[in-house]
């Protein structure tokens, strides 16, 4: 062996050994058991790994039976949940790279989209989409297929080209486009194929929006004209809280360039906003992200939400379903049927669109979608009885579920409605042959299917 290689793994192992003694992967109970962000569900573990490097990573991989990612705690069931371990990545969040000549940024898997997009912005780069709030992982948000809103955008997964993550054996596969179909099936991951330590985001030029805001459209204009409400801006979400067939608020959101007009003063019916307004009744809007069509970085307008305030209304449950745009108004009105016995239990509902892509396990899968948002008040109980209700009503358009919100639908349901499950079964059982990553959430809705 020459010298410099025998020095190099020398060294490595040398880490590792040290790394390891760091590494107790035995449940303990004397350690406090985090929650979600909306403190719905305490995880069953209070043995949580705060990694700092790869290698780090990769010894905790290999010491741990069980264990499971855990991004930003913003999932509301139990996805990122374990009896054994968790594995966060928050300690590894900074930008390795910038390719100023691929357009392209890399970053570690804990970082959150409140802290990229100022960076990139500053360095004349925009994403192509964020979602509602931006306090919210990348790496966590891209595994379970989460989006923002545009019929001409696709989740925020789509903007990965490359991902970097450590399999059961402990270790490191990087997979991008070239890699064809294996990379599509590992993109929206859930969390099975091993833990995320880095993604590689395609990245456009940095861009200022502007938004505003339309109150009470009523619902009966979006049979005839949901697609030119949609097409209005570059981003456009719905809030309704499904009383008296009324779209409560209409956010438009659009690029904001020299020469604008101003906005309509009425929309189909809805009236233009005349001061900021926050999507759920008695919230306050200076928790929102600008809107009176006042100019600002993409970042600072494509959330709902501003980063550093507290986003949507806080304790909540969340359930989300997708079902073809072509259905659109079909599904809204289907679920409107049902507005005497949800309406109590909400604090209100989003409807957007998000482009088709070619991700295995995207609920926009090969076809262009309108997600049906509910956030609900916290009640648990109350909530899981009435969503079987839901999906009822939406099952004449095989709506599909997002995956790190609350639902109820059975394994053999998902099964039917998703393409590639048995694709990604067999991919996962390539990284991950003796289910290390999986946990009760993975066993139910996608193993036992």
């Amino acid at each position: 062996m020459k010298k410099r290689t025998f020095l190099k793994t020398s060294s490595a192992l040398a880490a590792g050994a040290v790394i390891s003694r760091f590494v107790s992967c035995k449940p303990t109970a004397k350690k406090a058991h985090l929650k979600n962000w909306a403190g719905n569900l305490e995880y069953s573990t209070g043995n949580v790994h705060y990694p700092k490097t790869l290698e780090e990573v990769q010894a905790i991989v290999k010491n741990c039976d069980k264990l499971t990612a855990l991004g930003s705690q913003h999932s509301f069931n139990t996805i990122a949940d374990s009896t054994e371990n968790q594995v966060s990545m928050k300690e590894m969040n900074k930008v390795v790279s910038l390719n100023k000549t691929a357009n392209t940024v890399t970053i570690e898997a804990g970082m959150r989209y409140g802290d990229l997009a100022p960076y990139l912005h500053q360095n004349g780069y925009a994403l192509h989409n964020l979602a509602s709030l931006p306090h919210i992982t990348v790496a966590g948000s891209c595994a379970t297929a989460t989006h923002g809103s545009g019929v001409k955008n696709g989740n925020l997964s789509t903007g990965i080209s490359a991902i970097e993550f450590v399999n059961a054996a402990g270790e490191v596969v990087n997979l991008s486009r070239k890699d064809g179909e294996q990379f599509k099936g590992a993109v929206v991951g859930l969390g099975a194929l091993g833990i995320v330590t880095k993604v590689t985001l395609d990245l456009l030029p940095t861009f200022n929006m502007k938004q505003y805001v339309y109150r009470n459209l009523p619902m009966a204009a979006l049979e005839k004209n949901f697609d030119a409400i949609e097409e209005m801006g570059y981003s456009v979400s719905l809030f309704t809280d499904w009383s008296n067939k009324n779209i409560n608020e209409v956010w438009i959101k659009s690029k904001s360039e020299a020469g604008d007009t101003p906005p309509p003063a009425e929309l189909f019916g809805a009236k233009l906003a005349t001061k900021n307004m926050h999507p759920v009744d008695g919230q306050p809007a200076e928790n929102c992200t600008e809107q009176m069509g006042v100019p600002g970085p993409w970042f600072e307008r494509m959330p709902h939400f501003k980063m550093g305030f507290k986003p949507s209304t806080g304790k909540e449950l969340q359930a989300e379903y997708f079902v073809p745009l072509e259905h659109a108004y079909e599904a809204i009105m289907a679920m409107e049927t049902l507005h005497e016995k949800i309406t109590p239990h909400l604090f209100v509902s989003e409807i957007r669109t998000i482009d088709a892509d070619d991700l295995w396990m995207s609920p926009c899968y090969k076809r262009k979608c309108v997600a049906l948002h509910t956030t609900w008040k916290l009640e648990t109980d109350i909530v899981m009885g009435l969503l079987p209700l839901v999906e009822a009503q939406l099952a004449p358009f095989n709506a599909r579920p997002h995956w790190a919100k609350v639902f109820a639908m059975a394994p053999s349901v998902l099964d039917s409605r998703i393409e590639k499950l048995a694709d990604f079964k067999k991919l996962v059982s390539q990284f991950d042959p003796k289910g290390k990553f999986r946990n009760e959430f993975l066993e139910k809705n996608v193993f036992g299917a």
